[in-house]
């Protein structure tokens, strides 16, 4: 028993299980405000369970299909699996688990959760293959957390609606322009792997640019979103907020400088999607 939780406290270090804080809180935001205040406690409880089950699951699968790649890079050699501190199997069987979580909460939510439940698999699993043959792998991880608000839309109301798919747009641009910036670090390996990315493509410098245009075009999908849902002053303030920390996020990293990329990446886009949800959530209760 010992042993099987420190290889699951291993496996949850490995798929860095505290980031599911990226996505989470666009979620939670889209459920708020399609609730127009907090949904149910059952409800919003399997959401979050929805949310860790689909993470863990994608971010383990990730990390098997990436091993051969992952043993070679420099940056990413000591990761638990290429240096065996936790075996294949032993993921696979957290994966599905994961899977099994993620099903099962979308079953507990409505049945158009969860007859959606394998194209939301679908998408998160495949992403992990792109980098081999497209630049624009980026987009598609932005497309497999911008899933999340649709879902939990979905969770809350049972059907579609405008506004969750302008925030998953939101999503998509935010995630695919933070991607795009973590992707510098491995430039070099990619040439040397046969990896695309798309400052491989266009280079670092015009690479910076498009995060750049997706997080200021992710600004005007949020203006959307806010007038399109209805929302109020503070989350109009929510967004200068994250406008703010888009610009400061930029300023950390330059071509010639990746020394604070870690902090761009991790530390600022935390703030930007808690931000969010802090603010969606107060404009709607006040």
């Amino acid at each position: 028993m010992k042993n099987a939780k420190c290889k699951l406290g291993i496996i949850l270090e490995m798929i860095k299980f505290e980031h599911t804080v990226f996505a989470l809180p666009f979620a939670l935001t889209s459920a708020v405000v399609a609730a127009r205040g907090i949904p149910d406690w059952e409800t919003l409880g399997w959401i979050v369970v929805a949310m860790v089950g689909a993470r863990s699951a994608a971010m383990a699968f990730n990390r098997v299909a990436d091993l051969r790649y992952d043993s070679n890079n420099p940056r990413t050699k000591d990761r638990a699996l290429p240096k065996g501190l936790v075996s294949v199997g032993q993921t696979w069987i957290f994966i599905a688990a994961s899977v099994a979580l993620f099903v099962l909460a979308a079953f507990m939510l409505n049945r158009l959760a969860f007859y959606l439940s394998p194209v939301a698999l679908a998408v998160i699993f495949g992403y992990s293959y792109t980098k081999r043959f497209t630049s624009w792998s980026h987009i598609v991880l932005g497309i497999s957390l911008g899933i999340a608000p649709v879902g939990a839309w979905i969770a809350v109301k049972g059907t579609f609606a405008l506004p969750p798919i302008i925030l998953a747009a939101c999503v998509m641009l935010w995630t695919a322009g933070f991607d795009v910036i973590y992707s510098l670090q491995d430039v070099e390996f990619d040439r040397r792997a046969g990896l695309f990315s798309l400052p491989r493509m266009l280079g670092e410098a015009r690479a910076l640019l498009v995060s750049r245009l997706m997080h200021a075009a992710m600004v005007l999908f949020l203006a959307w979103f806010a007038v399109a849902a209805g929302m109020g002053t503070i989350f109009y303030l929510g967004l200068g907020m994250v406008v703010l920390f888009l610009i400061y996020e930029h300023s950390l990293v330059s071509p010639t400088n990746l020394s604070r990329v870690n902090t761009a990446f991790f530390t600022m886009n935390g703030c930007v999607s808690v931000a969010m949800f802090v603010f969606a959530l107060a404009d709607v209760l006040l």
